[in-house]
């Protein structure tokens, strides 16, 4: 009764002060309970894909939208995740609890690896560099079509559940923790400082903090988890293939995060979670045209939300106080914080 008492009472004061934390929570329970509403294929497989794009762009976020080095070659390290895990499932038959680990770890040195080199580039140059280096990967898995499948890619992979909805509450379960530890990691002191090499790195290193080595520790987060990002969906779609590498890919965390909001972790999420089931409708809808009528969603939320949509939405809903900047529901007079009047 004590904790049940404390969770309320945290609900309370924490989530439901704020829109924003109350819309998260109702998406939240939305997805929870998504397979008892309907257990439709398309649907579940829809959002599992969704999930698992949305920790994908999430992780492009943390190492751009936070640190500003811009990489338009993430696809690498979805790629090592999925080959990895695909790999090891395919050739040693190893079970998904280990594989899937196994992929987000070298995808963690494959981050360790890209960052080391590009440590010195900046702007467009570093931009340059790391779209080098899924390309390289890809001219690596034609070279060794034996080993790595080649063009067909590898097929041999086991399922994470034997049904569709254990694999739902599998993959999301996975996802939704990975961002919320990212998430945890950009509103921390560790974010901060992200922002701050983000803005002035010449300042971050004259006040003493080594920015090289929190540079190194950007790319490692963020090859983690986008490789266990690839590596739940080569077992989810039971392959892995040099789609997991080409230019789309490493060009779909930009778009996402771009269209939902850089440098919040959340936006990235919002992007997927409206672009990604808005392709596939217009895919199914106006198949010759979907690419135009996508193009131009995006020009248009970039002309009228140039933050993103996520962004906008926060702040149609909350304004921050004048005097101690901390956030309040639009309708309230007078800030939680400090009493401060938030009449205009």
């Amino acid at each position: 009764m004590f904790y049940f008492r404390y969770f309320l009472r945290y609900l309370r004061n924490e989530v439901f002060v704020l829109p924003s934390r109350a819309v998260v929570l109702a998406f939240a329970l939305a997805l929870g309970f998504l397979p008892l509403i309907t257990q439709d294929p398309y649907v579940l497989r829809l959002v599992i894909l969704t999930a698992l794009f949305s920790l994908y762009a999430a992780s492009w976020d943390l190492l751009s939208g936070y640190t500003g080095q811009v990489s338009l070659g993430h696809a690498l390290f979805f790629g090592v995740g999925a080959y990895t895990a695909a790999l090891l499932s395919a050739h040693l038959r190893l079970p998904p609890y280990a594989t899937v680990p196994a992929g987000a770890v070298v995808a963690t040195g494959a981050g360790l690896l890209v960052g080391i080199p590009c440590l010195r580039l900046r702007r467009h140059y570093l931009a340059l560099a790391t779209l080098a280096f899924p390309l390289m990967l890809l001219g690596l898995v034609f070279m060794f079509p034996g080993f790595s499948g080649g063009e067909g890619g590898i097929w041999r992979i086991s399922r994470l559940a034997p049904s569709r909805v254990g694999e739902y509450y599998l993959i999301v379960g996975v996802a939704a923790a990975l961002i919320a530890a990212l998430w945890k990691v950009g509103s921390s002191r560790l974010g901060l400082i992200f922002h701050a090499i983000r803005e002035d790195e010449v300042a971050v290193r004259a006040s003493g903090i080594d920015a090289v080595r929190y540079k190194l520790l950007a790319f490692a987060l963020s090859g983690l988890t986008a490789g266990a990002a690839g590596a739940l969906y080569a077992h989810f779609t039971r392959i892995a293939g040099p789609s997991n590498l080409d230019l789309f890919m490493s060009f779909q965390p930009v778009i996402w995060t771009i269209f939902g909001g850089a440098g919040t972790i959340y936006g990235p999420v919002a992007g997927a979670f409206v672009l990604y089931p808005v392709l596939d409708l217009l895919q199914t809808a106006v198949p010759k045209y979907r690419m135009l009528l996508f193009a131009l969603l995006i020009l248009l939320i970039l002309r009228f939300m140039p933050q993103g949509v996520a962004i906008w939405v926060r702040d149609a809903i909350e304004r921050a106080c004048p005097g101690c900047r901390v956030r309040n529901a639009r309708f309230r007079r007078v800030c939680r914080a400090c009493g401060a009047s938030l009449q205009p």
